[in-house]
């Protein structure tokens, strides 16, 4: 076709080479080239110059906008946006097949369709499927529209002529463009067509949600430009198998990034979790040894998460460290901090951790909670069941203060907790909690005190 030819580019920088290569020279990424076929550079160029030119503004003459948020109906979900949709942003949501991110999509269809005139775009299902879907989530779609395009043009023009105020694309990776000859999902055709919308929105405010997949490595297909482009990302994380899923922020320019929301997978859709700490309590052990609750904070929720530890004899030359819900190299750390410092032989055990409810955690506070639970495994010793613990484990085994302590303590309060180790930094601050003991602690070695012996490990 004339004006085409086929270039390898770079999904993380989109740098161009006219072969495939195994390493990009402008960022140094390996297996990023994906081939492409591009227009020439003359006709794209052509097509620019006709775009009228922009003109500078003095500074002190800028106004301050005044960004209008509509609420989605779900507090969870306005919680990782900030809020609510801002009007005209355009928000990336991102995650595995099949976690339910046209479940949301369409119960906040149903919820904003009282109010607001909604263009639900579908390249993935028919409308037959659309419906079947809807009817199962009992959504009525008073002013919510169905388009069974992935032409950007078309979409583009129903959208001209219908002036929604949300546009919700299902998804990008399926939407051409006729200006570019590649293949729907090329990381050229993804680019192009997530700019139109992007144009749309800051042109017309019209709100737009784009659906991305996720490849293989768990990051978003098509080009790394892509998140650098919208508003807000947002990635919906959970195993496909259990019913929990979390929504997480990754960007947003008009609200925090430590949000997240909790959401349950149930038959009739995504129902909010609005206490996340009793449902990742929910069914906890009693008596067994390797298992000790903390308290992480995310954003300005504190939820309580419960960090178990299973060490065992190895048959290997080598022991197994297997961490799951926690950083990996966070539990190597505190393994040699207390082989070091305590004695004790990790070295010679497999080790395995991991995070109930498929929760993360990514803070330092909870060091001491994952070396209390990894001594108990080892020594069989019992952490009492109404105790909780929070401390940063430093290099030299000692309990260093954490921040937000007294949310911490109220959460754990809530949930019926009455002893709690904090860091003696901590306690000359908060010498008395009503209706919990604090048990301040120096050193990991002092923490170990409150362990007691195993009654009963059947």
């Amino acid at each position: 076709m004339k004006g085409l030819k086929s270039v390898y580019i770079c999904s993380e920088c989109e740098y161009k080479s006219p072969k495939w290569l195994g390493k990009c020279p402008a960022c140094g990424a390996w297996n990023s080239f994906a081939e492409d076929v591009v227009r020439d550079e003359k006709r794209s160029s052509a097509v620019r110059s006709v775009v009228a030119p922009s003109r500078a503004v003095k500074f002190d003459e800028l106004d301050m906008p005044e960004y209008m948020r509509i609420s989605t109906g779900l507090p969870e979900f306005d919680r990782v946006l900030g809020g609510g949709i801002v009007v005209g942003s355009v928000v990336l949501l991102s995650g595995e097949p099949g976690i339910g991110k046209s479940t949301l999509l369409m119960q906040i269809s149903d919820i904003l369709g009282n109010r607001k005139k909604i263009l639900y775009v579908s390249g993935e299902e028919s409308g037959g499927q659309l419906k079947l879907r809807a009817e199962r989530l009992g959504v009525n779609g008073k002013n919510l529209y169905l388009l069974n395009e992935t032409n950007i043009e078309t979409i583009l023009a129903e959208a001209d002529k219908l002036k929604p105020d949300i546009i919700i694309a299902d998804s990008i990776q399926t939407i051409y463009s006729d200006d570019s000859g590649s293949s729907p999902g090329s990381i050229t055709q993804v680019r192009e067509c997530a700019f139109d919308f992007i144009e749309k929105a800051k042109n017309n405010g019209v709100s737009v949600i784009l659906v991305g997949h996720v490849n293989k490595e768990g990051g978003i297909a098509g080009p790394k430009v892509l998140e650098h482009m919208v508003d807000a990302v947002l990635y919906f994380e959970g195993d496909r198998r259990q019913s929990y899923r979390i929504i997480r922020a990754v960007k947003n320019r008009y609200g925090s990034t430590d949000e997240i929301g909790v959401f349950e997978m149930t038959e009739k859709g995504l129902s909010e979790v609005a206490n996340p700490s009793e449902m990742l309590m929910e069914g906890r052990p009693t008596g067994v040894p390797g298992n000790c609750a903390v308290c992480t904070i995310e954003g300005t929720r504190p939820m309580i998460a419960e960090v178990q530890a299973l060490v065992s004899p190895t048959s290997f030359p080598s022991p197994r460290r297997t961490a799951n819900g926690i950083e990996y190299n966070r539990v190597c750390l505190i393994l040699a901090v207390l082989e070091k410092r305590l004695g004790l032989k990790f070295s010679a055990n497999d080790v395995y951790m991991n995070v109930i409810g498929g929760l993360r955690i990514d803070e330092p506070a909870c060091d001491i909670a994952a070396a209390l639970a990894l001594v108990s495994s080892l020594t069989d010793r019992v952490i009492p069941d109404d105790l909780i613990a929070f401390g940063e484990l430093g290099l030299s085994g000692e309990c260093r203060a954490v921040s937000n302590l007294d949310v911490r303590l109220r959460e754990a309060e809530r949930l019926g907790f009455r002893k709690a180790v904090i860091p003696f930094r901590n306690a000359e601050k908060y010498k008395t909690a009503a209706g919990i003991r604090l048990i301040p602690v120096r050193s990991v070695y002092e923490a170990l005190k409150i362990l007691k012996p195993a009654e009963n490990n059947t």
